[in-house]
């Protein structure tokens, strides 16, 4: 076990960064086409292709999901993994051709200190070229931090980035989360190092801080980031379970309680807090609802660990005013 969401059989994550721009691209690539829903919880998301996942829908399967920088420029990340997909041969049926199915989420980073001179104006933006870079390097082993997606992400304290975690559910299946995290409010409890995740970590895996002697009304005070729009955290969450596309909401919707205990607040009108969900259908299907609550519980569980553990092995961006890592603030 990795403890990251390529511990579940059958994806592989590719990222890729634009370091002048402090932006970048992260992919969850199937290795066959995959069943995923989504659940969409914020007030203010950017996305593409996530209406074809709700059950009721015609298409059953996907062949990748996007995360990515860049507002709604950056949506522009899945044609660049489209192409990658089509020079492959993948993607959905349609006489001689075949389609990729690459649903996307994107988060905002613009005004992070990095030079973007694509959103004023006349510029072809970078995402697609990321997005086929970060879909042709896919593999098992991927890092977190300042990352992919996660490169240009923050928080309202700290540096934000990519995260992810695994775990066994009881039901002997696998559950992986992979999260970047920009949330308009805090992962840490306060203006101290302790995580509000701190009750579902493993092996020291974020710091090993547990929880603070107390918390306070001060601790609680919420703080924010930015303005409208200067935020939102996105995720998704994969099982080697079989499972259906209303079974894969389901998961989507449970998912979210993670970022409800990894970060406060969550959900909120200025987030476009997002939650994919797949199944990669490597190991048998959940014996009954009790089951698969067990893998809906596993899912919030190792969401709420990868939040903490993106914000956790972040590093500051170069640039002046930039927000401090929590390594810079707090040690290893």
């Amino acid at each position: 076990m990795r403890n990251l969401i390529t511990d579940v059989r059958g994806l592989r994550v590719g990222q890729a960064h634009d370091a002048a721009a402090a932006t970048g691209v992260t992919v969850a690539l199937f290795e066959r086409p995959t069943v995923a829903s989504v659940a969409i919880l914020g007030g203010a998301p950017g996305v593409r292709e996530t209406a074809l996942l709700e059950p009721e829908m015609t298409v059953e399967h996907v062949d990748a999901i996007v995360l990515s920088g860049g507002s709604a420029w950056g949506l522009a990340a899945a044609d660049g993994v489209m192409a990658h997909l089509a020079s492959q041969g993948r993607g959905f049926p349609i006489g001689p051709l075949h389609v990729p199915i690459v649903p996307q989420a994107i988060l905002f980073d613009l005004l992070n200190g990095g030079d973007k001179p694509w959103a004023k104006g006349g510029l072809e933006s970078p995402y697609r070229r990321l997005g086929a870079q970060a879909a042709a390097s896919a593999a098992a082993d991927f890092a977190l931090g300042t990352a992919g997606a996660g490169y240009g992400a923050t928080t309202a304290h700290l540096k934000g980035g990519i995260g992810s975690a695994s775990a066994r559910a009881a039901t002997g299946q696998i559950v992986g989360a992979l999260v970047a995290v920009n949330a308009v409010g805090t992962a840490t409890i306060g203006n101290g190092p302790h995580f509000w995740a701190a009750p579902y970590e493993r092996d020291s895996e974020f710091g090993g801080r547990g929880w603070p002697a107390g918390i306070s009304a001060a601790d609680l005070a919420l703080a924010f980031k930015g303005g409208t729009g200067q935020n939102t955290t996105i995720a998704l969450v994969a099982t080697d379970a079989v499972l259906t596309k209303a079974q894969c909401k389901r998961l989507a919707l449970a998912a979210h309680d993670g970022l409800a205990r990894a970060l406060r607040p969550s959900h909120g009108a200025l987030d476009g807090d997002i939650v994919f969900a797949a199944a990669t259908g490597h190991s048998g299907a959940p014996s009954d609802a009790f089951a698969l609550t067990e893998l809906c519980a596993t899912a919030a569980d190792v969401l709420a660990r990868a939040v903490a553990r993106g914000v956790h092995a972040a590093t500051a961006l170069p640039f002046a005013g930039a927000l401090p890592a929590w390594r810079d603030r707090f040690g290893g």
